[in-house]
Parts: C-alpha cells; sequence; structure tokens
C-alpha cells in the first residue's frame, strides 16, 4: 500500500515571527508593515517616474539646441527674394513697398506683408541677415499711428538723431542693456503715408548700409505721395 504523498500548497506557518519583537506580529502590526510596504512602494514608483520625465525633459531641450542653435552661433541664413515677394505683396496695398537693393553678401530669411493687424495699418517686413551674420528687421507700416510705431521699437524712449543719404532718423540705441534682443538698435523715420522702422543686432556700418539703399525706395514713396 503506498504511502499518501503531501501536498504541493504552502502550510500555514502561522503569525509572523518578528525578530526584533522575538514574537509573532499582531494583525495590527501586520496591516501597518504592510501598509507602509505600499507606501514605499508608491514613493519609489513616484521617485522613478520623475527621474525619467527630467531625463526626457532634457532630452528634449538638447534635441531643440542642437537643431534651433547652430554650432557657431550664427543666425539662420535663407535665401528668401523680398524683391519678388514685395512684387507680389504690392497689389494689396496702395503704396510702394520698400525692396533696397543689397550686395550679395546680405541675404533675407522672412519677407511678408499683413493687411489685417489689430491696429489696421498695413505691415510689410523683411528680415535681413547681414555680412557679419547679424539680423535687422525691416519693417515698413502703412498709415502708422503713434502706437503701432512705440510698439515697433519695443515701447522704448528715442537715445538720438541722426541723418542717413538725405533722411533723417530718430535712434534708439539700447546696446547696453542686457535684455535688448533684436531691438538692440532701431532707426525710425516716416515720409509720407509709410512709417519705417529698422531694428536689429547688427553694428553701425550695417545700419547705414541698409538705410543708405533704402533711401531711394524712401524717396519714391515721397514721390507718390507728392503726386
Amino acid at each position: 500500500m503506498s504511502t499518501p504523498r503531501r501536498g504541493r500548497g504552502r502550510r500555514d506557518q502561522g503569525p509572523r515571527i518578528v525578530a526584533e519583537l522575538g514574537r509573532p506580529e499582531t494583525p495590527a502590526e501586520t496591516a501597518a508593515r504592510k501598509a507602509e510596504n505600499t507606501r514605499k512602494h508608491y514613493a519609489n514608483q513616484t521617485a522613478i517616474n520623475l527621474t525619467l520625465s527630467i531625463v526626457a525633459s532634457l532630452g528634449i531641450v538638447l534635441f531643440l539646441i542642437l537643431v534651433v542653435v547652430r554650432p557657431d552661433g550664427t543666425v539662420n541664413r535663407q535665401d528668401i527674394d523680398y524683391a519678388t515677394v514685395a512684387s507680389q505683396a504690392q497689389a494689396s496695398v496702395d503704396v510702394p513697398l520698400a525692396a533696397p537693393v543689397l550686395p550679395d553678401s546680405w541675404s533675407s530669411n522672412r519677407a511678408d506683408i499683413d493687411t489685417s493687424t489689430p491696429d489696421d495699418v498695413d505691415v510689410w517686413y523683411i528680415g535681413f541677415i547681414t555680412p557679419g551674420e547679424q539680423f535687422i528687421a525691416l519693417e515698413q507700416g502703412i498709415d502708422a499711428n503713434d502706437t503701432w510705431l512705440a510698439a515697433a521699437v519695443d515701447n522704448r524712449a528715442a537715445t538720438s538723431a541722426r541723418e542717413i543719404d538725405g533722411v533723417d532718423w530718430t535712434v534708439y540705441d539700447r546696446r547696453d542693456d542686457d535684455d535688448a534682443g533684436n531691438y538692440a538698435y532701431s532707426l525710425t523715420t516716416t515720409v509720407g503715408r509709410s512709417s519705417y522702422v529698422l531694428h536689429g543686432t547688427a553694428d553701425d556700418a550695417d545700419f547705414e548700409a541698409l538705410a543708405t539703399a533704402l533711401a531711394a525706395d524712401i524717396a519714391d514713396t515721397a514721390d507718390e505721395t507728392d503726386d
């Protein structure tokens, strides 16, 4: 007659013996121990999730730095034919749009016209990249008001005035400000129905070169107004 085999299930070992106490733990102590283990588990999971989130965020920041910021610190140079864009946009306004002729060492990374601004000012915009890899924006506001002009120079006060190729400009020099950004230096002038604003990070020579090239367009605007 064969001996019956013992079942493979876990034997009831009775209450858990706590070494520190030298006795079985009470039901209350068992419940407290399990609750603490659960708390530690969720705390660990929270810490792990937080670490993963931080790593993911740092990865996104690194990706943006690598993609958006160029290693040599220069601005993004594109090849926008702003003269052609100006010709196409001319049909939307009745004032000649500026398209200054500049050397090939200059380029443009943006050119567009906005005829639906909240203050009813039609704005022609060209973004220029100078030979020294700096930025100057040209904005031509048609029938511009004081509010638009103030915003176009980042709501700053004028610092001086200068004349370039027969055109009188108001100067806004903020090159000593830490947060000036693309408004480190600005020039404004109004002729007829057009208010012209130049602002950017370039040096005086580049601003003067652009203002000189723009003088012919400003003269055309003045002639159109006289007619």
